[in-house]
């Protein structure tokens, strides 16, 4: 029977003794952002119950490129959050820093320019892929849809934080 789960989450009085209030969470094995957008980097993934591979596999993940959201780290293992909600364990080797989204609220335009006046280039369904390119601003994205690149809002997109920006 496979040991209890690691705490993960440090305590308020161990945080603010060791970072500045206004700097988000690291992660102690990586030094990166907790919470941090990723992607899938292989065609399967196995979903495990817990950070090691003693843990059972829950289930597979069968699409490169998916976006999750890390949410905690424990040596080489990475605790994500899928689109859905549903948290499990994968090995850090099968993410990438790759920025992906998932088109969400039905079907959504692409368009030519970051412009709603300007021609649409595709439609695309609610769990379509998209390769995010840039983001700006607080409103637009530039994404990639089956080879097709373009402007989508950023509310139709799930991946990435509100007020994230990056080019």
């Amino acid at each position: 029977m496979p040991a209890a789960l690691p705490v993960i989450a440090t305590t308020p009085a161990l945080q603010a003794s060791t970072q500045p209030a206004d700097l988000p969470e690291k992660g102690i094995d990586s030094g990166l952002p907790l919470p941090r957008f990723v992607s899938l980097a292989a065609e399967k993934v196995n979903a495990r119950t817990g950070p090691g591979s003693r843990y059972p596999i829950a289930w597979q993940y069968q699409r490169r490129g998916l976006p999750v959201e890390v949410v905690a780290e424990y040596e080489y293992w990475r605790r994500i959050r899928d689109h859905d909600g549903t948290e499990t364990w994968v090995h850090k080797n099968l993410t990438s820093g790759k920025r992906y989204a998932v088109v969400e609220g039905g079907m959504r335009s692409l368009y030519r320019k970051p412009d709603a006046d300007t021609d649409v280039l595709l439609t695309a369904e609610t769990g379509v892929q998209a390769r995010l390119r840039k983001c700006p601003d607080a409103m637009w994205c530039q994404v990639e849809i089956a080879g097709t690149k373009g402007w989508m809002p950023r509310s139709y997109l799930w991946g990435l934080y509100p007020a994230e920006v990056f080019d």
